[in-house]
């Protein structure tokens, strides 16, 4: 039934003129979110574990932090269980002017260096004739004003090193597990990846007391880190599984 002239008034929109309701069309049809909207998922992983099941250079996991910003300290934690015998990448956190800007990564199965800014330190503990398997968890902070570095493995303190005194780390990051990055984002090494499984990964943008890494090694949460196992904005890509931790 057509309604009688002058009964209501309409506006009539032609969609040939009005972008932006014909973009948001276009992009629900094809099931993606319009480029002017910003969908942040935050998931909690408190007792899972991300699975590397295979050495690649399409595996990995892109983590996003909660704000975007210089860095003049951090710590960063996780725990790592792997039984790789060659070098590799524990945690890769990369600039567009540095792609080893921040950097976690074990050269040997005793070794455990740092890379801030292109410069490196690396810790070393005593070999083991007889190794045992084991998870890891490791802590690593450093401090711009003294140039610090300090590495905490299973919650023991190595001799602290420095470097970078006075530097600052880049805000705009692509921030890698599971690979290391010799550019923005990608320029990957299969010889450098990650095989195994990694769990409870944070940051902080500022150097945690002892008795924060405590807290944090037996499984306690600290407010207002930069990333957030129990909650995290993170992408997946390639062969990398979700599972329960060990």
């Amino acid at each position: 039934m057509l309604a009688s002239q002058g009964s209501f008034s309409q506006t009539i929109r032609d969609p040939l003129r009005d972008t932006s309701q014909l973009d948001n069309c276009l992009c629900y049809l094809i099931g993606v979110t319009p480029p002017h909207y910003f969908l942040a998922s935050f998931i909690d992983l408190e007792r899972k574990t991300l699975v590397f099941p295979e050495a690649s250079i399409t595996a990995y996991a892109v983590l996003r932090p909660a704000r975007q910003q210089p860095l003049t300290s951090f710590t960063v934690c996780l725990r790592s269980y792997t039984d790789l015998t060659r070098a590799h990448s524990l945690f890769s956190y990369a600039t567009r002017k540095a792609d080893n800007e921040l950097l976690l990564f074990k050269p040997k199965p005793n070794q455990y260096s740092l890379y801030v800014g292109g410069s490196v330190v690396t810790f070393s503990v005593a070999d083991n004739p007889v190794p045992k398997l084991l998870p890891e968890h490791i802590c690593v902070s450093w401090e711009s004003a003294t140039g610090i570095v300090q590495l905490w493995l299973n919650g023991v303190s190595l001799p602290r090193k420095g470097m970078k005194r006075g530097y600052t780390i880049g805000p705009e990051a692509s921030i890698v597990l599971g690979q290391e990055q010799d550019s923005f984002g990608g320029g990957f090494d299969i010889n450098q990846s990650f095989l195994g499984e990694m769990t409870d990964v944070y940051m902080w943008d500022r150097v945690l007391s002892l008795d924060e890494l405590a807290l944090v090694q037996n499984g306690g949460r600290l407010s207002d880190p930069l990333i957030d196992w129990q909650s995290l904005n993170y992408e997946i890509k390639g062969y990398v599984v979700v599972k329960p931790s060990w």
